[in-house]
């Protein structure tokens, strides 16, 4: 590394929670760990011809936002757990660079602003993770096992024996795995525990899906029961891919999460796609389907509806509401919530692409009045072009007429800017209000929610 004698003043921060800065040749300097209004000096590693990668070597001047993390495997240097990216900034101010992320997206990729700004949806910035993937190796050489997170931009796993993300029940269980694995048999043919939570408060569901990539002998069964008994969790096995989960031992408590709000009980699979954070997926249900405002006449679209987790509630609200899905055997289990539930007269399902969505494959599923869109990263480009091609061109479904106002829930936002420019610029929607939904504390992953209407 190379040292910089000048002074940096740091503007603003980045996704990877880099603070940005510019030097006097009018660089820009990515700084690992400086925050906005900071001054540091630092030490160049990486240089490029409009940029360079640098950590902080001293600091004159420091944010008023920055704070103390709470977890002693959080930091900046290597070994340090990359679970987290945010934990020295104070998560007001996590929910604020968010906000700002979101606002940027909309308006350099979409050339979208909106009307309004939506409150920040947050809530508790630890013991929130209901959801988790932590990886396993045992190390010959040291004579132990790892169980947890990787290190910060590397693929070795950190030495955790704490994580104040995870519900404290999870997070006091970390070293006692490490001691369970070491003493399996197969210890070296177990790479990842993934980690799924139902319930709340004192009533958890621990579900741990133990990905072996050998059958497992009865010796390692008998140690993994007996864990579950002294921890309180069940184990789920996964000797292949994920169609081949299945319980070690029947007669558990069931996995599922609840939406008091709508009186919705959601049974799932501990390697179904849930909200990783259930506190926030509760407001987030809440605040989304006020702001579609479904009337109980109308017809709504759940896009990409997943197991029904938009769907359910706004069949309490709606006439009628269709759910579409890439997968088939979501769209089954979709249909068992829905009779779970009692809802099963007001909500269907069905299975398509909606990758490859067409102006008539759109027409063809109905006309609806209103719209929840909830995609994974990729968004929903196709979707988008398909409605604004029908608006653009009507001949392509005489008569059909597009919804009146869309909710769209979304994951990444420069594909929801994108999307938001196809609405906007060529399907004839206005921006009417947008915010961040902090689901994920700490991290960089920006969740947010927009409305469009015509």
């Amino acid at each position: 590394m190379t040292d910089v004698s000048e002074w940096l003043k740091v503007e603003s921060l980045d996704l990877d929670a880099q603070g940005v800065a510019h030097n006097t040749e009018g660089k820009v300097v990515f700084i690992e760990g400086a925050l906005p209004g900071e001054e540091v000096q630092v030490a160049v590693g990486r240089k490029k011809n409009n940029w360079e990668q640098a950590a902080m070597a001293a600091m004159r001047r420091e944010s008023a936002q920055r704070v103390r993390p709470a977890c002693p495997h959080f930091g900046l240097h290597a070994g340090a757990c990359g679970g987290c990216k945010m934990q020295h900034l104070h998560p007001a101010a996590q929910v604020a660079v968010k906000q700002r992320v979101l606002e940027d997206n909309l308006w350099h990729l979409g050339k979208v602003k909106p009307e309004a700004l939506l409150r920040p949806i947050e809530g508790p910035a630890l013991g929130y993770r209901y959801r988790a993937r932590l990886s396993v190796r045992y190390v010959p050489k040291k004579g132990h096992v790892l169980v947890g997170f990787h290190e910060r931009k590397s693929r070795y796993i950190a030495d955790m024996s704490v994580c104040p993300i995870l519900p404290q029940r999870v997070s006091d269980m970390l070293l006692p795995l490490r001691g369970l694995v070491g003493a399996m048999q197969a210890r070296d043919r177990l790479p990842q525990i993934e980690l799924a939570i139902g319930g709340q408060g004192a009533d958890l569901v621990i579900a741990l899906v133990l990905r072996h990539l050998e059958p497992l002998s009865e010796h390692d069964l008998t140690l993994l029961r007996d864990f579950a008994g002294r921890y309180g969790v069940q184990w789920w096995l996964q000797p292949k891919g994920p169609d081949t989960v299945h319980l070690l031992d029947t007669g558990g408590p069931e996995l599922a999460y609840t939406l008091p709000e709508f009186g919705i009980v959601m049974p799932f699979k501990p390697t179904d796609f849930t909200q990783v954070n259930h506190q926030i997926n509760t407001t987030l249900v809440g605040r989304a389907l006020r702001l579609l405002e479904a009337q109980p006449g109308e017809r709504v679209i759940d896009w990409f509806c997943g197991l029904g987790n938009f769907t359910l509630p706004l069949a309490t609200q709606a006439r009628e509401v269709l759910g579409i899905e890439g997968s088939e055997a979501l769209v089954q289990r979709s249909r068992e919530n829905a009779r779970r539930n009692g809802l099963d007269h007001k909500a269907s399902f069905v299975a398509r692409n909606l990758f490859e969505m067409t102006p008539q494959l759109l027409a063809a599923d109905g006309e609806s009045d209103r719209w929840l869109v909830d995609p994974p990263r990729e968004g929903a480009f196709a979707l988008a072009k398909a409605l604004a091609d029908l608006v653009q061109d009507p001949a392509l479904a005489p008569g059909w007429t597009p919804p009146r106002r869309i909710v769209y829930v979304s994951c990444n936002p420069a594909t929801l800017a994108r999307d938001a420019g196809l609405l906007v610029n060529l399907a004839g929607y206005r921006c009417t209000r947008a915010g961040a939904v902090n689901m994920f504390p700490h991290t960089a992953h920006v969740e947010s929610i927009a409305v469009f209407e015509r």
